[in-house]
């Protein structure tokens, strides 16, 4: 069984939290605002789960994803993450984030700013590109035809391997798109961010459609920088 921490429980997290609690696995919530204030969401979630800090979770998790606006990646406790696989889902709105001049003349990546922020971490990209109703709807068992699959980068081979694990319980096949450098092909923008995954592409509340391995790596290998 896998201990997830969360700091960030929007809906990403608490998507990615139901899918842990379904595969078996404990999971520690965290946001800004504090632990009761996450009281509700527990509460829904049930006894495999529980809320804390960010620090909390960081140092609870086996894995610990962060899943917070961007331009608050600073605030992500890096001590506590020294040594574990981290899970990136950030991307990059400036109109959110305010202008970052590294993302802007395309010198580093999101997921890059984040492993620099935490030195001692193995940060691994993921969950960037998937609509949170898509995630929550798309999960099928091993082997099944209509399996969906989920892109990841990083930059260290253990943490990866971790990962791909991971996402298999959830439910998911794994395209690794190589070092966090290119993570960009997921990003917001590209031909790979979303799309493939909505039954309508021009509503995505509408539902949802698998995207096999196939799918996922030629829209990331098509993928252009704007």
């Amino acid at each position: 069984m896998t201990t997830w921490g969360f700091i960030g429980s929007g809906n990403i997290g608490s998507t990615v939290a139901r899918l842990a609690i379904n595969a078996g696995h404990d999971v520690v919530m965290s946001n800004s605002r504090g632990p009761e204030t996450l009281a509700d969401l527990v509460g829904e979630l049930g006894d495999q789960a529980r809320a804390g800090t960010a620090a909390e979770a960081a140092r609870a998790g086996d894995v610990v994803v962060v899943t917070i606006p961007l331009k608050n990646y600073r605030d992500v406790p890096a001590e506590e993450l020294a040594g574990k696989t981290v899970i990136d889902t950030m991307n990059y709105y400036p109109e959110r984030d305010g202008q970052i001049t590294e993302l802007d003349s395309q010198a580093t990546t999101t997921s890059e700013l984040l492993q620099a922020h935490l030195p001692s971490s193995k940060v691994v990209k993921g969950f960037n590109n998937i609509f949170f109703q898509h995630l929550r709807d798309l999960p099928r068992p091993s082997g099944s035809a209509d399996r969906s699959a989920l892109a990841i980068a990083g930059d260290d081979a253990e943490a990866k391997q971790t990962v791909t694990k991971l996402l298999d319980e959830l439910g998911y096949d794994t395209v690794d798109l190589g070092p966090l450098s290119e993570g960009w092909r997921t990003q917001n923008g590209t031909s790979a961010y979303g799309l493939m995954y909505a039954a309508d592409e021009q509503d995505w509340t509408a539902g949802a459609k698998p995207a096999d391995t196939a799918t996922v790596a030629n829209r990331a290998a098509a993928a252009q920088r704007a």
